[in-house]
């Protein structure tokens, strides 16, 4: 399978919170990291994170799929952008800084000369990148895994979305794991049939362009599924008259205690921020010794 997205139930932590709860949870934990440039803070959400993931009990197997994106991401957004071009961090760092390799380097045979604009606090400004995007990715990839599909139209009309918008969030995801499904389906009826993905030369773009025309058909029974969808529920008249769902949730004593932390840290967050000034940008002292 191309994507792994299969709830199951593993009598864990994340199992009894109600899923508005874990939600509430998320978005202010969103929140909250994303005010944060300090990395005194970002590694108490660092922390926080690997806790809850930890509530999940999912294993490496079933979410490998999922971090190599997340891991692909960041590379992209960390490494590339800002180690090698010395970008993404405008309005953060402040202009000029220590340079890490003042010099640069020369390519041998072509004689090329290359220089950095990597700078200390450039540095230790993706670290914190880092630190943010990573507990930011901990905490919302367990939701396909440990959430079940069924719960999310229900959950997102109990926090308040209109019943449109609501179910409209539930067929998105469940239609993700379909997709993957039925393209993994189709990949397996062409290898069948002698078609070669595995042994392709050309690396990564090749494999790439062999597979693109394949997503052809999976694309059009996507389409015809959702017209399917779409007609079923203008004959059942759907959104003409208040919704109700199958899925119940309810609260508990846990819920609340989750939901009451959760106003906590953001409430913390704003006035950290905003009250004390302590989000800003802040370089340690020991991390221009180690370049100096």
């Amino acid at each position: 399978m191309l994507v792994s997205w299969h709830f199951r139930y593993r009598n864990s932590i994340m199992d009894r919170i109600d899923p508005r709860a874990r939600w509430i949870f998320s978005f202010a934990f969103l929140i909250s990291a994303t005010l944060f440039w300090n990395a005194r803070f970002l590694i108490f959400f660092f922390l926080t994170a690997i806790v809850w993931y930890t509530f999940g009990r999912t294993t490496w197997k079933e979410t490998r799929r999922g971090w190599m994106l997340i891991s692909f991401m960041l590379f992209t957004m960390i490494v590339l952008n800002t180690i090698i071009t010395g970008g993404g961090a405008g309005g953060v760092v402040p202009p000029g800084g220590v340079k890490v390799w003042p010099d640069g380097f020369t390519l041998p045979l072509v004689n090329w000369h290359i220089r950095f604009g990597l700078t200390i606090e450039r540095l230790w400004f993706a670290i914190c990148q880092l630190l943010r995007l990573g507990s930011i990715s901990m905490i919302f990839v367990l939701f396909p895994y440990t959430m079940d599909s069924r719960a999310y139209g229900a959950t997102f009309k109990g926090l308040g979305l209109p019943d449109r918008l609501a179910y409209a969030m539930e067929l998105a995801f469940r239609y993700i794991p379909t997709l993957a499904r039925d393209l993994s389906v189709t990949l397996d009826a062409q290898k069948a049939r002698g078609y070669e993905l595995e042994k392709v030369k050309g690396g990564l773009f090749s494999k790439i362009v062999r597979i693109a025309p394949l997503l052809v058909p999976v694309t059009m029974n996507a389409i015809v599924a959702s017209e399917d969808v779409a007609n079923a529920m203008d004959l059942r008249c759907f959104g003409q008259a208040k919704r109700t769902w199958l899925y119940k949730l309810t609260y508990h004593w846990w819920d609340y205690l989750l939901i009451t932390l959760s106003v906590l840290i953001l409430i913390g967050s704003l006035v950290a921020v905003y009250g004390f000034k302590l989000g800003s940008f802040w370089v340690p002292g020991f991390f221009y010794q180690l370049f100096t």
